[in-house]
């Protein structure tokens, strides 16, 4: 056997280094194999490794003689507060359309220019911005002055028609002078851009229709400017160059074929952070959660104010707070009882979805039995209709 595999070897070694007859040396290798059981590798003492320790081999080398390996591509996530609007607390100025006269001009504002008349849509009362480049401003005892404090927000409801151009002017164009040196002092809604100035941005979704309703939202704090469109912030100014005094809201290319229409306006003037108005007065007074008329569905633009409140009870696991509605007297009184119960309820569900332990809220409805002022103006109702966030 041993003078067999002598003979096996000579003939491989020879066949081996002879280029032109490796394949007969390969083919008698295998037989040399299959006879003894062994690989000709083994038999000649061949370093060669089987293919696990060539890996702990190569894993053992120094790191620059490392074999390249590809790194996976990182994800990126992404943190965005893209809504963050809280209205102010205490109404500066509302018009919600109330006993209105279909047809004729709307009794809390003031004629700029063009043609501007209360309409009904879909049986609601709506401001109808007709033609001749119509424009409007607040009818106020002082036009004059300035009526905008330092810290402000503005709200409305606006219908756009498909075309054309409609602009909230921070100043008064009929009473008051603008004081910018630039000129810029519009927030300008197209379609579903908005633009102040050179900031310009455009809602992020593909889908929507040109002509739909448009919840426009302004927040100003001492310089700083923020516009958004339905749930999302578009306009981030760190400072604009003039002190906003009134507002003014213009449409170009309005006409009878290209109605604007306009609701729900509110001013309102800001206060302190939360979490301190929380800790001195140990309360939460909101009232710029919004909800469908009559009814407990919160709409999309109370978002900001409850992912506040969403942030304070996420910072602080201690606290607890009992949410409570509260109406004005517009209607009867056993209707606004069960609404106002109905609210409450419906913000702290609203608060559990989004990660609050249940057992740190509760609600309770007030009705309009609770008023924060008079109901006789359309400003002491809208302060009336409210939510409050009290500490337990």
């Amino acid at each position: 056997m041993k003078y067999t595999t002598a003979i096996l070897i000579s003939f491989f070694l020879f066949f081996a280094i002879t280029p032109a007859q490796g394949q007969i040396g390969r083919l008698l290798k295998k037989e040399a194999e299959k006879k003894t059981g062994k690989t000709i590798g083994k038999i000649l003492g061949n370093k060669k490794k089987p293919a696990e320790e060539e890996k702990k081999t190569d894993e053992n080398q120094p790191a620059g003689k490392q074999e390249a390996k590809p790194e996976s591509t990182p994800k990126n996530e992404l943190s965005w507060a893209k809504y963050d609007f809280v209205p102010g607390d205490e109404v500066i100025f509302e018009d919600n359309l109330e006993d209105e006269e279909n047809g004729e001009f709307p009794s809390r504002w003031d004629l700029v220019r063009g043609n501007v008349e209360i309409a009904q849509l879909n049986g609601e009362n709506v401001i109808m911005l007709r033609d001749g480049e119509p424009s409007i401003i607040p009818y106020l005892k002082n036009p004059e002055a300035d009526y905008l404090p330092e810290i402000f927000t503005i709200g409305m409801d606006l219908y756009y028609p498909g075309s054309g151009i409609f602009k909230i002017y921070l100043y008064d164009r009929k009473n008051q002078k603008s004081g910018s040196p630039t000129g810029y002092t519009a927030v300008e809604i197209s379609g579903n851009e908005m633009e102040f100035g050179q900031a310009r941005s455009r809602y992020p979704s593909a889908n929507l229709p040109k002509s739909r309703w448009i919840h426009i939202a302004i927040a100003y704090t001492k310089g700083k400017l923020k516009a958004y469109m339905d749930d999302t912030r578009l306009i981030n100014l760190p400072r604009i160059d003039f002190d906003p005094r009134g507002i003014t809201l213009y449409t170009y290319h309005a006409s009878n074929d290209n109605l604007f229409y306009v609701k729900n306006v509110r001013i309102a003037k800001g206060g302190v952070k939360y979490y301190d108005r929380f800790i001195q007065d140990g309360k939460i007074i909101a009232s710029g959660i919004r909800f469908e008329t009559g009814k407990a569905d919160v709409l999309p633009e109370s978002m900001g104010i409850i992912n506040e409140i969403y942030n304070l009870m996420t910072q602080h696991p201690e606290v607890r707070i009992s949410v409570e509605g509260h109406t004005d007297d517009a209607g009867d009184d056993a209707m606004n009882q069960a609404l106002s119960e109905k609210r409450a309820e419906a913000v702290r569900s609203k608060l559990v979805s989004m990660g609050i332990d249940a057992s740190r809220l509760a609600s309770k409805g007030w009705g309009e039995s609770k008023p924060v002022t008079d109901n006789s103006t359309p400003e002491g109702r809208a302060n009336n209709r409210r939510v409050e966030f009290v500490k337990l």
